[in-house]
């Protein structure tokens, strides 16, 4: 009687795979599509420059 799981007969095993460790092999994006401006809705350009010149007297 043989304990070796018949569907695994000659199959190579996760140990003897190859795995490309090469530096542009990318397993997840730095930054997906909805985490964005575009995918927030947001237009380009922002209006930073107008937040900080509206600021409150105090924030001086």
């Amino acid at each position: 009687m043989s304990t070796e799981d018949p569907g695994t007969h000659g199959a190579r095993g996760d140990d003897d795979r190859a795995v490309d460790l090469s530096e542009d092999f990318v397993v997840l994006p730095e930054q997906t599509s909805d985490d964005t401006d575009r995918g927030w809705g947001e237009r380009s350009g922002g209006n930073d420059d107008w937040l900080l010149a509206e600021r409150p007297p105090h924030w001086d």
